[in-house]
């Protein structure tokens, strides 16, 4: 009895093809690409990543970085047959900022982060402590990701947290020039180009409303709230409600701008009479003269009378978030 009971269990699994199989959905898998420059293989950052993955009975592998862009062929690569794909960036907001660009179709992917970079501005707003790896972890293997925003450029560049140019952007270049991390470098890097630097004079179009001017010391985009190792551009800025803010800040004289900005690095942005805040869906500038602009600290270069577009991807990246009062 138990022999013909087997066979007939077994004909109607081949039939209806349930057959058992160990096979892994490739939606089931997480993908964790690692920056190399900041965690190695035997770090006990990954050893930490795959105790929790391996306590909630998740399979995943880990590709590490070899070069410059590397994140983004490797994230390319992983989503180019367009199925659902977690992908985990574990590095810095440049790691996520390579990863993001490099996925083929953003509605398709479960993305998140592990902060372990140099800088980690969207984590540290969105609650993701770079102190606490394995709560970041956790985050990754328990919880269900949330629809959130992006910007998209028309250049192809995608920006998650914040994408802007002028004094930043010579302070950026400073702050990568001294080789060190932290919010120390970006002092530095401040006070050695407030008085040096030229202001850009660029036009500013938002959804499709009048072209303004401006004579402008700072101007950026946010889609999340901080930059800088935690100066709060945008800090009302939300990730899941289909704005982007824009904040442009005049310039006015070297001793006022520095004034202006170290007020806006401590927070005191209601302060500066100066700024200009607007809250848009999309966005156009153009800039008189050649110019480089940043997106989660990456620089691109922007030819003169260049028109640079900007339109927010709203609800069309599901991202792993500790719990949605961090979207407050």
């Amino acid at each position: 009895m138990i022999a013909i009971i087997t066979i007939i269990l077994y004909n109607i699994f081949i039939l209806t093809g349930k057959a058992f199989s160990f096979e892994i959905r490739a939606d089931e898998m997480y993908h964790i690409i690692v920056n190399s420059a900041r965690v190695k293989k035997d770090d006990n950052t990954i050893k930490t990543v795959k105790s929790v993955l391996d306590r909630a009975g998740k399979q995943y592998e880990f590709y590490f970085t070899q070069y410059a862009g590397h994140a983004t062929e490797l994230a390319e690569r992983l989503t180019e047959s367009g199925e659902k794909t977690r992908i985990i960036a574990m590095g810095g907001d440049g790691t996520l900022h390579e990863v993001l660009n490099g996925i083929k179709y953003p509605d398709k992917c479960r993305l998140g982060v592990i902060p372990a970079g140099s800088g980690n501005d969207f984590a540290a707003a969105m609650g993701i402590p770079e102190d606490d790896i394995k709560y970041a972890a956790q985050i990754i293997a328990f919880r269900a990701p949330t629809a959130i925003d992006y910007i998209q450029l028309s250049t192809g560049t995608r920006s998650i947290n914040a994408l802007g140019c002028g004094l930043d952007v010579e302070i950026l270049k400073r702050a990568y020039s001294t080789g060190k991390r932290g919010k120390f470098r970006y002092i530095t890097g401040f006070f050695k180009s407030v008085f040096s630097y030229r202001p850009h004079t660029f036009e500013v179009q938002t959804d499709g409303g009048k072209t303004r001017r401006f004579n402008g010391l700072l101007a950026c985009l946010g889609n999340g709230r901080q930059i800088g190792g935690g100066i709060k551009l945008f800090p009302r800025s939300r990730v899941d409600d289909g704005f982007m803010d824009f904040l442009i800040v005049d310039y006015i004289s070297p001793a006022k701008s520095f004034l202006a900005f170290a007020k806006i690095f401590f927070g005191k942005l209601d302060s500066v009479k100066e700024t200009t805040k607007l809250r848009c869906k999309s966005a156009t500038f153009l800039s008189d003269e050649d110019m480089t602009i940043q997106a989660e600290g990456e620089l691109y270069e922007v030819k003169r009378r260049q028109r640079i577009s900007a339109e927010l991807v709203s609800g069309k990246l599901k991202f792993y978030l500790p719990h949605t009062e961090h979207l407050v």
